[in-house]
């Protein structure tokens, strides 16, 4: 179960959920790189899709990165989200 600890009263919800999904985002981007890295989406001799899987590949390493993110990923998006309140919060101070 993941908690997130409790945020500043002077930021609206709307706000807070916008920079967590901008986090989520940020993860999910890099997550399909290392994806990418590790060889997930190359095309496979054995599938034999040709070009069109070629094509749609990488549209399947986004989805999966995206969903990775949004699970829990590596915690990379909490630490991001944290971050970007913390400099919100002393650009109000």
């Amino acid at each position: 179960m993941k908690v997130s600890p409790p945020l500043s009263p002077s930021h609206p919800p709307a706000y807070s959920q916008k920079l967590r999904e901008a986090a989520i985002e940020l993860e999910a981007a890099f997550l399909s790189e290392m994806l990418k890295s590790a060889g997930l989406g190359k095309a496979r001799q054995s599938f034999g899709g040709g070009a069109g899987e070629d094509q749609f590949a990488s549209f399947l390493v986004q989805h999966q990165a995206r969903a990775l993110a949004r699970s829990g990923g590596v915690g990379l998006s909490e630490i991001l989200f944290q971050s970007m309140m913390e400099k919100n919060d002393a650009k109000d101070v």
